[in-house]
């Protein structure tokens, strides 16, 4: 079988989070040790890979093993609930000069599962978030999702990341990737340039990820040990893992890109389709004098872009984009709001994504100033759980037998410019009426 009939060949990455803290806090601190939460593996050494059976039926066991606590007042659902940051704080503080661990409800921010409103009370000294919310259990991923939604829920984890990355995210871009070396691209090269038949595939699928060999994952703007970067990592492996057909996307009408290329009947010549996942939101919705906002959007994107490779691994991005690669990642952003109530992981990331731009939001407009508020605990002193860094992946291949040219798909990842979302705003005056509403003077870290 010649090159032009052997078939299109797709490279794909796995990406892989790490899942194991060195302090686990609360009860659930030993089920977040097992080394496949969030449906994604990585070994002491922080190599990424996918879990394997094994580890899937350890995680089931551990899930039937732990348990949540959930206090009644937080059970139900509801559209909107209020998580003060004074009362966090002090609840942060009294839990390290008690030396006592943190509750899960303060952990898993009442049951937050997105931020829609950030309300600023300076007679209180006070800035709240508010958002849908209810109890919370543990999902097959083993990520903490909602009780009757399954929509993730917020971490405090990921809150005070974001809130320490308000500075720095103005210059510094929050963002994933991975990558092949130039060295594997150029090994690559030579290897394909070689190939006139196809011969045994699985044999010639092997030689074709030892060319490429490893790559490299990279995370900027965040701790690659955050809970944070894992989010950002996992959501991008799993996106691949349905790009490339590995796994079935668990919604209808997303099908994978191998399929679309496959029923496409032609082919792209050395180039590397890329997607990455970016913040998708409207305006923010602001009062005029500053002191409420509201968050409009689905969140999340899937762009797409394209890099060729030339015979000594050097890649240059391509001009035009292929229309079937942008076409899989404008149905991939259609359907993310669904896919994220079936799969955790890209609610995660939305979760993520929403912080990212509260933290730009109140670096940008001095909203603890304004509050007249200090965050300690928050801003710097309370300790973050930390994961192993994932660093490397293997590389996958996979072929089908269509007419084409060779296609590699090694590269993506995510990236957040939170200021950018931060800077577009528009005046919208019901957004203070909400805040009236929501206004309580109470001593807990939470209402409704």
């Amino acid at each position: 079988m010649t090159r032009s009939t052997f078939g299109l060949l797709i490279l794909a990455c796995g990406l892989v989070a790490a899942s194991l803290r060195d302090c686990p806090v609360g009860v659930a601190g030993g089920f977040f040790n097992n080394r496949s939460v969030g449906g994604v593996a990585v070994d002491a050494n922080g190599v990424l890979e996918a879990p394997t059976v094994q580890d899937d039926q350890e995680l089931a066991q551990l899930r039937e093993q732990t348990k949540l606590q959930v206090p009644a007042g937080l059970q139900e659902y509801t559209d909107l609930r209020a998580v003060s940051l004074k009362q966090l704080e002090a609840t942060l503080k009294q839990c390290h000069d008690e030396m006592k661990p943190i509750p899960d409800e303060v952990k898993y921010l009442a049951g937050l599962q997105r931020v829609q409103y950030v309300f600023v009370y300076p007679d209180r000294n006070d800035i709240v978030i508010a958002g849908p919310a209810e109890g919370w259990q543990f999902d097959a991923l083993g990520n903490v999702v909602g009780a009757t939604t399954n929509r993730p829920v917020i971490l405090l984890d990921d809150l005070m990341v974001a809130l320490r990355s308000g500075s720095t995210s103005r210059t510094e871009p929050i963002t994933c990737s991975i990558d092949p070396t130039e060295e594997g691209l150029a090994r690559l090269q030579a290897a394909v340039s070689r190939m006139r038949t196809i011969g045994d595939s699985e044999q010639t699928l092997n030689r074709i990820e030892e060319a490429l060999g490893p790559q490299t994952i990279s995370v900027t703007g965040v701790a690659d040990t955050s809970h944070f970067a894992r989010t950002m990592v996992a959501a991008d492996f799993r996106m691949k893992r349905i790009a490339m057909d590995f796994e079935p996307a668990p919604v209808k009408g997303l099908e994978s890109f191998l399929s679309m290329v496959g029923t496409g009947g032609k082919g792209m010549n050395n180039m590397l389709p890329r997607w990455w996942l970016a913040p998708n939101y409207e305006p923010l919705a602001r009062t005029s004098d500053g002191l409420g906002w509201e968050l409009r959007g689905q969140g999340v994107k899937c762009m797409s872009n394209e890099d060729y490779v030339d015979s000594t691994g050097e890649r240059t991005v391509g001009v035009s984009k292929n229309p079937v690669a942008e076409k899989w990642a404008n149905t991939m952003t259609q359907k993310y709001s669904e896919l994220a109530g079936k799969d955790s992981s890209f609610g995660e990331l939305r979760n993520i994504m929403d912080l990212a731009v509260i933290g730009a939001l109140i670096e940008k407009e001095q909203l603890l100033n304004t509050a007249s508020l200090k965050l300690p605990r928050l801003m710097g002193e309370q300790s973050l759980e930390r994961y192993p860094a994932p660093k490397h992946t293997a590389s996958k291949a996979s072929a089908i037998k269509k007419r084409g040219q060779w296609v590699i798909s090694a590269s993506g990842g995510v990236e957040m410019l939170p200021w950018h979302i931060a800077n577009e705003t528009e005046t919208v005056e019901s957004v203070g009426d909400v805040r009236n509403d929501l206004s309580a003077d109470v001593k807990e870290f939470w209402w409704e």
